[in-house]
């Protein structure tokens, strides 16, 4: 794996802008960068693509980001609190462990129906960055952590008693990420409720389906 092409530091050297056109300004490249990636993912986006969708010159990309990559870490830094709090749901006491599947399945799609831009700017540079490998790496350690956990819970009770439950959360993690890329990154939009159902659905009966036999 290559070594990270990103500047150093989560202010990637350029100077913060507070008045209200480079506020202005920055959001409309965020705007426009995270529409074009959602079209064409990070590794086939270029500056100019992203200059053209915001309506300004490529020059005043670089007066807020070095490169794209640089870009994208500032993202990763802006909305890891908010990826972590909606993980907090799921680990409110008294839910079922179908509520709390239904929870994480919520919790998974609305991070990623929000955030579409930046799960697959982190996830596609994460195959050619160490550092962008190690972002993706912690931001699925939540879930899959959450998910081992109650693999272990179901495990007492007398369920899935062969499946190692790491294994299992890193399989249900991947297929959630991949689920829900595809699902949001086709037309025409998909049915939320219908998606989370789905993603439920099976995180609850890969654990709970059937419990085991005493020998």
């Amino acid at each position: 794996m290559a070594a990270s092409a990103e500047p150093d530091g989560p202010g990637s050297g350029r100077t913060s802008y507070p008045t209200h056109r480079g506020r202005r300004t920055q959001a409309a490249i965020d705007d426009a960068a995270r529409t074009v990636i959602a079209r064409k993912g990070i590794l086939a986006t270029t500056i100019a693509d992203i200059a053209a969708e915001a309506g300004r010159s490529a020059a005043s990309f670089y007066n807020y980001y070095d490169s794209k990559e640089a870009m994208v870490r500032q993202w990763a830094l802006r909305f890891r609190d908010e990826a972590n709090q909606r993980a907090v749901s799921v680990t409110q006491h008294g839910l079922s462990e179908r509520e709390r599947a239904h929870q994480a399945a919520a919790a998974h799609w609305h991070t990623y129906r929000h955030r579409l831009a930046e799960m697959i700017s982190i996830s596609q540079l994460a195959m050619v960055s160490d550092d962008f490998a190690q972002y993706w790496a912690e931001m699925c350690a939540v879930p899959i952590a959450f998910i081992a956990e109650s693999v272990r819970r179901a495990q007492r009770q007398g369920f899935c008693s062969d499946d190692d439950p790491e294994l299992l959360a890193e399989a249900i993690v991947a297929m959630f990420n991949q689920f829900c890329y595809i699902q949001l990154t086709r037309t025409p939009a998909p049915d939320d409720e219908a998606c989370i159902r789905t993603l439920t659905n099976i995180y609850y009966r890969a654990i709970y389906c059937q419990k085991d036999e005493p020998n």
